[in-house]
């Protein structure tokens, strides 16, 4: 995998809140910017973005510390692997989301991880406006 980008922000919450929160996948088109809704079962989401179904799965989960969502489509695999640290009353979330493209898609491999990093470098943004406003 190549890293798309890392982004990190520090959350004025708790990490057990913070982590609920950021695992609460149904709710997280309210901090994911493009998603329309994510259905869950069990290690399988299911992301509707633009009008089309995009399939991930949860690789690892590290309660309380790490989830690692893993994704792959024809020639092309990412993983975002978000992680809580806790720094008292706040915890530090970072997001690195990496992108591979294997085949036809190698020649690519520049212009989709830009694409990755338009798209979702925000996501953590948003995900500490959504948890500090309640």
């Amino acid at each position: 995998m190549t890293t798309a980008f890392i982004a990190s922000t520090t959350v004025e919450r708790p990490t057990a809140e913070v982590w609920a929160r950021l695992t609460d996948w149904p709710a997280a088109p309210a901090w994911m910017p493009g998603v329309e809704s994510i259905m869950v079962s069990g290690p399988e989401l299911t992301f509707r973005t633009r009008g089309r179904d995009r399939r991930g799965r949860i690789e690892i989960v590290d309660p309380g510390r790490t989830v690692v969502v893993h994704s792959s489509q024809g020639g092309v695999s990412a993983a975002y692997t978000y992680s809580c640290v806790p720094d008292g009353a706040r915890t530090k979330v970072t997001l690195t989301a990496d992108c591979h493209a294997r085949g036809i898609w190698r020649p690519f491999s520049g212009l989709l991880r830009a694409a990755i990093r338009r798209a979702d470098s925000g996501q953590l943004a948003g995900l500490k406006r959504t948890i500090e406003a309640g």
